[in-house]
């Protein structure tokens, strides 16, 4: 069994309106989301082995307030291919994976692609998880999906099980 976490950037900052998007940084919010969903993940074991993160500021700075609160240490790369990335060149992204080597991978990333991906990948799952995903994916979201296949390379559109979708919002 496989385990593909998407994880949202935290509320970001739109203070400096001469930055660009790229650059832009994370507001106050994003820091306290970012820090609660770290501890929301190492609660409940979500750990990952491996976090690919888009290299963008306010995804990096995300990745930089989750990782204190996960005890075991994952191995991290950033990409800037996962700044706006599509759906589907992120589900290329993970199909490279090794499931020797990965069985728990997160992607840390934007809207519009990252909320596509785990629509389009989410088959079944609790009702509730599913039809919350399908209105929105909040900053500082993060759903897990679960897949029964042994390689990444057969991870495909409306093979996996959402496990949860959870927010910050959610754990306020």
């Amino acid at each position: 069994m496989l385990t593909l976490s998407l994880l949202r950037h935290a509320k970001s900052s739109w203070d400096d309106p001469s930055l660009e998007d790229f650059d832009r940084p994370l507001a106050r919010r994003g820091i306290d989301a970012a820090g609660r969903m770290g501890r929301y993940i190492q609660a409940h074991d979500l750990a990952p082995a491996l976090i690919i993160c888009s290299d963008a500021v306010r995804a990096r700075q995300t990745l930089e307030l989750v990782l204190p609160h996960l005890a075991a240490k994952p191995a991290v790369t950033y990409e800037r291919g996962l700044y706006l990335a599509s759906p589907q060149s992120m589900l290329a992204r993970v199909r490279k994976l090794d499931a020797a080597d990965v069985r728990h991978v997160m992607l840390l990333g934007h809207d519009p692609g990252i909320h596509a991906l785990a629509v389009d990948l989410a088959g079944t799952g609790e009702p509730r998880h599913l039809a919350s995903l399908a209105r929105k994916f909040p900053t500082a979201a993060l759903a897990v999906i679960r897949f029964t296949v042994r390689d990444w390379a057969k991870a495909a559109p409306a093979k996996g099980k959402l496990m949860l979708f959870v927010a910050p919002k959610m754990l306020a």
